[in-house]
């Protein structure tokens, strides 16, 4: 039987939470950042033609070059509404960690089912990821909103970039292994669509296998808030989410900061989710070749190694400044980022460049913002604040997806679909650096950082 309390900083539960890390990192990396988007644009485009319409509302078409974007965008728009609710309900039971599971296996079981996606079946192939994006989602609201529980303020900096590192080197794993089995595929007798689809199957297999360790390893917490009497759980979750704004909106500074990143991130998760497609399209498409599936895969697996030791510098950047300015350097160098991949990025060369700087600040401006997020929160009201949080997390970004995706379909190029994205990083960069951190952490009754503690 599950321990009620459990004291902070345990290794076993630490451990067990990294593991998740380990675990789903492959969603987010072989699936979301590589061979998913790449794949169903390209079955599509067999169907309609490069730039054919797949779908007309009447107002409103969906092109081959922007479906899979959208698809993206929608996955996130159904998340806005419920992921705040679950995070709200959360706070009120112990059964915080079941729904991570629940949602975690919803998202496995989607990931293995792309295995059958092959021909004319792109658009299940564009709602599985939707499901599969959903429960990634969803999960990461109960994983995030654990870090409070399990470690100490001045050890979560520290956590939750180890957590990303424990990602950055699975997802390099896994990513070798698909680039071995895709150059070698047709010495196997597979073709290159069935590679693929036992890459997509075997990241399915990989995030579920390794989730058991967490489920295993974390511990069940009584909440720190109660129904009151004559409610159900569903009616509390509703009455906490909107006491939960209304807080917020008093907490001004957390606000500030929560504005600033669901802009910065929504541009960071954009480039992650499309850099797969900018690559074969415009390096490969572009110039009337075939797309060379292992290229996407060692610009990526580039990426995670390089990630590896980002997320861990920044960690000490941030120790060494404070955690707000760390992670404004970060923004410097995406917005850079986008300038060169729109005006000068020609040659595998220079994609294999850009991947690595992407690496080198990805995990620090992702682990940094949920520790310092983590920090300017009530205690109590994790999951209801991280649910909210959790709209711009890994892989669930919306506004970014569709400005890239209308771009993409009206100028029949990606590189202006990239290059808008600067405006994310440079807003984003521009209110985070009016927030007050370390009044942001004060008010929310943490302590700060003239307690010995570098908060912000």
């Amino acid at each position: 039987m599950e321990k009620s309390k459990s004291q902070k900083n345990d290794r076993r539960e630490i451990f067990g939470w990294l593991a998740y890390d380990w675990a789903n990192s492959v969603f987010f990396t072989t699936i979301v950042g590589v061979l998913i988007g790449q794949y169903l644009t390209a079955l599509a485009q067999q169907s309609v033609g490069d730039n054919g319409v797949v779908f007309s509302l009447g107002f409103f078409e969906v092109t081959a070059k922007s479906l899979f974007p959208y698809s993206v965008g929608f996955s996130v728009f159904i998340q806005i509404f419920f992921l705040p609710v679950l995070g709200a309900i959360a706070d009120y039971t112990n059964l915080k960690k079941t729904f991570m599971a629940v949602f975690c296996y919803l998202g496995v079981l989607a990931s293995c089912l792309l295995f059958f996606v092959e021909g004319n079946l792109y658009l299940l192939g564009c709602a599985l990821f939707i499901v599969a994006n959903l429960g990634a989602g969803a999960s990461m609201v109960f994983y995030n909103s654990f870090l409070p529980d399990i470690t100490t303020k001045d050890k979560r900096d520290k956590i939750s970039s180890w957590g990303f590192a424990a990602g950055y080197t699975s997802g390099s794993l896994v990513l070798f292994a698909n680039l071995l089995l895709l150059k070698y595929a047709e010495t196997l007798g597979l073709s290159t669509g069935l590679a693929v689809r036992i890459c997509l199957l075997t990241a399915g297999i990989w995030w579920g296998g390794f989730a058991l360790i967490t489920f295993a390893l974390l511990k069940k917490r009584q909440p720190l808030r109660a129904v009151s009497a004559g409610k159900n759980h569903i009616a509390m979750g509703l009455r906490e989410l909107g006491d939960t704004f209304r807080e917020l909106f008093k907490l001004k500074q957390t606000l500030l900061f929560l504005i600033a990143y669901l802009l910065y991130n929504d541009g960071i998760q954009t480039v992650i989710t499309s850099s797969s497609i900018f690559i074969s399209q415009e390096l490969f498409r572009a110039k009337n070749l075939e797309t060379d599936n292992s290229v996407l895969i060692i610009a990526f697996l580039i990426a995670q190694i390089v990630g590896l030791f980002g997320a861990l510098a920044f960690e000490r950047i941030a120790h060494f400044t404070n955690t707000k300015i760390a992670i404004i350097i970060s923004l410097l160098i995406w917005s850079a980022v986008v300038v060169y991949a729109y005006g000068f990025l020609q040659t595998l060369t220079q994609a294999y460049f850009m991947s690595g700087v992407i690496g080198f600040v990805l995990g620090g401006s992702q682990a940094l913002s949920r520790s310092l997020f983590s920090k300017m929160i009530p205690a109590g009201r994790e999951s209801a604040y991280f649910g909210i949080y959790e709209i711009s997390e890994r892989g669930t970004s919306w506004i970014g997806p569709v400005v890239f995706g209308l771009v993409a379909q009206l100028t029949n190029s990606y590189r202006p679909a990239i290059l808008a994205l600067i405006v994310f990083f440079v807003a984003g960069m521009i209110i985070l650096f009016f927030t007050n951190t370390d009044r942001a952490i004060l008010e929310a009754g943490n302590l700060s950082a003239k307690n010995g503690i570098n908060e912000a």
